[in-house]
């Protein structure tokens, strides 16, 4: 993509599809001048960006120190408001530490991961093997600022139906009843509320110098633990269908969580993130059937 405004930051073509909305339009229409004025602010120097960014554009910095660091600035959604919050409560246990934060401006200054390699990389049994070891660590005490899980189930709720309607009946209408009384039924039953990543899989989670795998870009949330199984799930089966079940019943066994109840809030949320627009994306459509006859 080209640069906005020819200042200087290259935008990753992954930022592209923030062209189709307005409001996608004017922050990527402003990310130079923004990503000028928190340099300055904070004394870094500016170098490449990662390519990869959807949803942020995270820029290879160097502190006044000349310490590796990552500026992130994040498209101002829902989802991500609270990655500051949640990486602060982490202080760098298991995940990537937050040096500074800006929430006006949605800007973070993250510790920098070197080699950087990211966990896809790895087999399906070491992806398996550290994502297991992750979960627990990040299932601390929830920090003030974080959305709730009972919140989210019952957006999610009030939109599965109509994201159904306008894929076109694209999931079987049981899956979709099933995953909506879960939704309905769970919230109010909750274990202790921890903080939660909903959003961690093998993409974001990179090999770092200070610890072996860092978690990266979480989408925070505050729930119970056996919610926490469930992007975990959705990634293994990204790969292998065959190996949901399986990962589900070790997963759950292992750190001692209620297997339906895992079970329940993983396919609630792979069908409620599973339309897009009038389309069912194919992975949560056969990781939503894996899990629906898993009961």
């Amino acid at each position: 993509m080209t640069d906005a405004g020819n200042r200087g930051v290259v935008l990753p073509d992954a930022l592209a599809w923030l062209r189709a909305d307005p409001a996608g339009r004017a922050w990527l229409d402003g990310l130079p001048a923004l990503v000028a004025a928190v340099a300055a602010d904070w004394g870094l120097r500016v170098e490449a960006p990662y390519a990869d960014g959807f949803a942020s554009l995270a820029l290879r910095v160097r502190t006044a120190g000349a310490v590796p660091a990552v500026l992130k600035l994040q498209f101002p959604d829902r989802e991500s408001r609270a990655e500051a919050d949640a990486l602060a409560a982490w202080n760098g246990n298991g995940a990537v530490r937050l040096l500074e934060s800006d929430p006006r401006r949605r800007a973070l200054l993250l510790e920098r991961c070197e080699p950087g390699t990211s966990l896809l990389e790895a087999t399906p049994a070491v992806r398996l093997d550290v994502l297991e070891g992750l979960l627990p660590r990040l299932w601390v005490g929830a920090p003030a600022g974080v959305g709730t899980l009972a919140d989210e189930a019952a957006r999610w709720a009030g939109d599965l139906e109509a994201s159904w309607q306008r894929s076109g009946a694209g999931l079987p209408r049981a899956i979709v009843d099933e995953a909506l009384t879960a939704l309905l039924e769970l919230p109010g039953e909750q274990d202790e509320a921890v903080l939660l990543n909903q959003d961690l899989h093998a993409g974001n989670v990179l090999a770092a110098a200070r610890e072996p795998w860092l978690v990266i870009d979480p989408k925070p949330l505050i729930g119970e633990r056996a919610f926490g199984l469930a992007p975990v799930l959705r990634d293994v089966g990204r790969h292998a269908h065959s190996a949901v079940v399986p990962a589900l019943d070790r997963l759950s066994a292992g750190l001692g969580l209620d297997r339906e109840r895992c079970r329940r809030w993983a396919l609630a949320q792979t069908v409620a993130w599973g339309f897009d627009g009038k389309a069912v994306d194919p992975v949560h459509a056969a990781v939503a059937l894996v899990l629906h006859a898993a009961r």
